[in-house]
């Protein structure tokens, strides 16, 4: 898998992957907070040669450039628009796990022309509210400094990624998120906690699935439940004994329904 990198009009540089049939429909993946366009590796493995996928790197995270500021949720969208553009592509499906499916909403509320299709993995319906998260941001998030405690990155990532993801895995991933500075943390993180898309689901035009694992930590059901009524036209899919990041647990699983979904689509 050859990385690549283009350059957005705005300047940032994004690395990306890009697999299987260039003629087919995009499938553009955004990966969460402190994640990498590796966070998919092992879905997009699975994934069939027809599936025309391309896994971004989102700005403040790995080798992406880091501006000094522009880390809200429109912000991330907006880079997925320049994306699009820069690689001459006027739609695509947004796919994005776990946080990155806010800017994968905001995306789809703010240009349903060029939203085909929209798939939301382990995303919470909000951020706000939530006490363990509330608390993470007050007593941690809020004050860090560079450079970031080590020590603090994996726990963060073992609590999002579960204990039965590898230990290769979870190591990676500590890897990449170590490269996100103090700044990003504070700046995205405060953005999540300010995003207003639940306010404006009911715009969602593009057909949506939700995929959700029922050991998810950051979420209940009844979320769940709540956003694929909001949505007009969403189906959610539960995982049995999966968590979060169950991208990571059950890759050919997500493959598969990704698969099932974009042939739906295309009838």
């Amino acid at each position: 898998m050859v990385v690549r990198s283009v350059k957005l009009v705005t300047g940032l540089e994004l690395p990306y992957v890009e697999q299987g049939d260039p003629s087919g429909v995009p499938v553009v993946l955004l990966h969460g907070f402190a994640g990498t366009w590796r966070s998919f590796t092992s879905v997009l493995r699975h994934l069939p040669e027809s599936v025309h996928a391309l896994a971004m790197t989102q700005r403040g995270h790995g080798a992406a450039s880091k501006p000094a500021e522009g880390y809200r949720v429109r912000d991330f969208a907006a880079d997925l628009a320049a994306f699009l553009n820069a690689l001459e592509l006027p739609s695509a499906v947004v796919v994005g796990a776990s946080s990155g499916g806010f800017a994968a909403r905001r995306f789809a509320i703010d240009h349903p022309d060029r939203t085909l299709g929209l798939v939301l993995l382990g995303t919470p319906a909000a951020l706000r509210g939530k006490p363990q998260v509330d608390e993470m941001w007050e007593s941690t998030v809020s004050q860090l400094t560079d450079p970031v405690e080590p020590a603090f990155v994996r726990q963060f990532i073992e609590g999002a990624v579960g204990p039965s993801a590898a230990d290769r895995e979870v190591k990676e991933v500590v890897e990449y998120a170590l490269k996100v500075p103090a700044r990003v943390w504070r700046q995205a993180n405060r953005g999540l906690l300010e995003d207003n898309t639940l306010d404006q689901l009911e715009e969602i035009a593009s057909p949506t699935l939700i995929v959700w694992g029922d050991r998810d930590p950051l979420s209940p059901r009844s979320e769940q439940e709540r956003l694929a009524a909001r949505i007009p036209n969403a189906q959610l899919v539960v995982y049995a004994d999966a968590g979060h990041t169950f991208y990571y647990e059950k890759p050919e699983r997500v493959a598969a329904d990704l698969a099932a979904f974009l042939e739906d689509l295309a009838h």
